[in-house]
């Protein structure tokens, strides 16, 4: 191997060691009904914090809606288009519930389906402390990846707006008034 072959290998070698994601990310997401800001736990969830940051960086979360809400137990959304449309989703993400991370007040979480390892891009924000939904030794629940950091007021809002059954047919807890998510930025990273 030549020298500048070597140096060139290196060079990359840092420089993708630099990239990798080291200390956790906060993203503000911007809604039609205000502001909040979430931080990522990669540490606890890297596997799904991962999967979340491909969806941030392609910018397809931006047009979807808050589609889910039930006052007491949680906001939904990140799946559907303003037209109601399904998007267009990576491939399902490995279920990293049993990290001890607990679906607390304030937490986000990957929805998915019985199908413990079918999170894709759905996400929901627990408005009350739902520990029935950890994981545990013995079985799998919902991946939490992220803490709101602040707009949590925002995020109560949402989930106690009023809702109606459809457009689609099965949907339920849908806001009557569209919450649009409108754009999602990344804000700055905590130091390790």
């Amino acid at each position: 191997m030549t020298l500048g072959i070597f140096r060139t290998s290196l060079f990359a070698l840092a420089f993708a060691v630099l990239s990798l994601p080291a200390a956790a990310q906060t993203l503000k997401f911007i809604t039609n009904q205000g502001e909040f800001e979430m931080e990522l736990k990669p540490e606890a969830a890297p596997k799904t914090v991962t999967n979340f940051m491909r969806y941030v960086e392609d910018g397809s979360y931006k047009g979807t809606l808050f589609h889910r809400t039930i006052p007491g137990f949680m906001a939904q959304a990140g799946g559907f288009s303003i037209n109601y449309e399904k998007v267009d989703s990576y491939r399902p993400v490995e279920n990293e519930s049993k990290t001890g991370l607990s679906n607390k007040r304030g937490t986000v979480a990957m929805a998915r389906t019985n199908d413990p390892h079918s999170a894709s891009r759905q996400f929901f924000i627990n408005v009350i402390d739902n520990a029935y939904l950890d994981g545990s030794p013995n079985k799998f629940g919902y991946t939490v990846f992220a803490e709101i950091t602040s707009g949590m007021d925002v995020v109560d809002n949402i989930v106690n707006k009023p809702t109606k059954t459809g457009p689609i047919p099965g949907m339920r807890n849908v806001p009557v008034e569209k919450v649009i998510i409108e754009d999602v930025i990344v804000v700055g990273e905590a130091q390790p």
